[in-house]
């Protein structure tokens, strides 16, 4: 609380007022005097009356003077500072404790607080700055004339112009216009003076000053969907190179050895084993070979899943039924249709749950199916008391394995049919001890759910 306003609380007058009070009698003071003495000292010379009236007149007027100057002094000064605030100079300060020191004081801090908010709204003028120069999408916004008012680095290419003929130009001008008028978020194949393609247009108004405006974002998502295939078409031939090297090497070797033993004249006495075990292996590598992309031909020309309404219970007692190597512990209570296509679902049961029964075969341990239902979905859990899933985040991944012999395909082929099921599946270690829980989901259809509660069974 500051001084003047603790005096006004006390009832008190405040000090710049008193100052001024006080000035404005002791200017006066020397008339006062001269009437004092003119009564007192009568009668008094003509002459004499005449220089005290003269001295009277001359005091008052330097008094007058310097009371003056004392007032106006701190208002000049108060003056300067409003004005340099208005100015946007926010460096100058006042010297308090002067008789409007409490004023100077509030000036100060309401400079240091402007000068604070104007370094903050530089700094994120900045990072906006740097922040739209390194997007990748192209953004302009227009002010209320449709006038172009900002664009980032990437705009400029996709206009392929300098920045300074942008600015000040209609969206007309720009070729933007019909951007502007469609729908608020659409995709599009356009043709730009820096590019052609299709892209993801999105605009939406703004507000500043009170003016309103115009924001638009244009995205490439050509390039986008070109590069993902891109990197697809990588990992694909990686993967397709690795597996046919896998194959062909030991097969050319082979086929060297077998070629170099046939051209000698005579024969040893156990040709016939080594053409023996040279074909069997060529045989083998050919076979794997067959396997891979036999695989991958499956994984790749899944057909679009055909829904009906499944009973889930019955399925996977069918699916627990065909595991011959484990008994099969099944729980399955009341559980709600969903619409699902049977055979590729059982296909993808089958793949979790033979996972689960290799996973066990080292362990001795035993392998669950539960079945759930939760809100909008239902949901499949096959859990095992193996040694739990690897630390990988490729488990997924098409021709990913940890297991020796393995294709790398079952789990890739269990989210592929589970995603165009509009659902999911996921693979998790268990909390509580050793072990996997493999659970896939799936939407609940909009029908009432069949009756009957299936018990907990263990099937052989």
């Amino acid at each position: 609380m500051t001084t003047e306003l603790s005096e006004q609380r006390a009832g008190r007058m405040p000090r710049f007022e008193r100052r001024v009070l006080y000035g404005a009698l002791l200017v006066a003071a020397p008339a006062w005097l001269l009437v004092w003495v003119m009564v007192l000292f009568k009668p008094l010379d003509t002459v004499v009356r005449a220089g005290l009236l003269a001295s009277a007149i001359a005091l008052t007027a330097w008094l007058a003077y310097r009371h003056l100057r004392r007032v106006t002094y701190p208002l000049h000064t108060l003056s300067g500072l409003l004005e340099a605030l208005r100015e946007g100079d926010y460096s100058l300060r006042g010297t308090s404790g002067g008789v409007l020191g409490d004023v100077i004081y509030d000036i100060n801090a309401l400079a240091d607080r402007l000068q604070r908010e104007r370094l903050d709204f530089e700094e994120s003028s900045y990072l906006l700055g740097k922040t739209l120069a390194a997007l990748d999408s192209a953004v302009f916004v227009f002010d209320e004339q449709q006038r172009l008012r900002l664009a980032n680095p990437a705009g400029q290419t996709l206009l392929d112009t300098s920045r300074d003929s942008l600015f000040g130009r209609t969206s007309a001008e720009l070729g933007l216009d019909l951007l502007l008028a469609g729908a608020p978020a659409r995709v599009l194949s356009h043709g730009f003076p820096g590019r052609a393609g299709r892209f993801e247009v999105r605009h939406a108004p703004l507000r500043s000053g009170g003016r309103g405006g115009q924001l638009l974002v244009v995205n490439d998502v050509g390039r986008v969907l070109r590069e993902e295939e891109r990197q697809a078409w990588q990992r694909l031939l990686r993967v397709l190179g690795h597996e046919v090297n896998n194959s062909l090497a030991p097969i050319q070797s082979m086929a060297g050895t077998l070629a170099t033993l046939a051209a000698r004249e005579r024969l040893p006495d156990d040709w016939r084993d080594d053409f023996r075990s040279g074909l069997e292996l060529i045989g083998h590598r050919a076979e794997a070979l067959g396997r891979f992309l036999s695989s991958y031909s499956r994984l790749a020309r899944l057909p679009p899943p055909q829904p009906r309404a499944v009973d889930l219970v019955a399925l996977l007692r069918k699916v627990a039924g065909l595991e011959q190597r484990l008994a099969i512990q099944l729980e399955a209570a009341d559980v709600p249709v969903v619409q699902a296509d049977p055979d590729q679902i059982e296909q993808a049961l089958i793949n979790l749950l033979r996972n689960a029964v290799e996973a066990v075969q080292s362990t001795d341990g035993g392998v669950r199916m539960r079945c759930h239902s939760e809100t909008g979905r239902v949901c499949i859990e096959v859990e095992d008391d193996g040694l739990g899933p690897p630390s990988s985040d490729n488990l997924f991944v098409p021709f990913f394995t940890t297991k020796p012999g393995g294709s790398g395909i079952g789990l890739a082929l269990v989210r592929q049919i589970a995603e165009a099921h509009e659902g999911g599946v996921t693979l998790t270690a268990r909390v509580d001890t050793p072990g996997a829980i493999a659970c896939l989901w799936l939407p609940v259809a909009a029908q009432p759910s069949l009756d009957g509660v299936r018990p907990t069974a263990a099937v052989p």
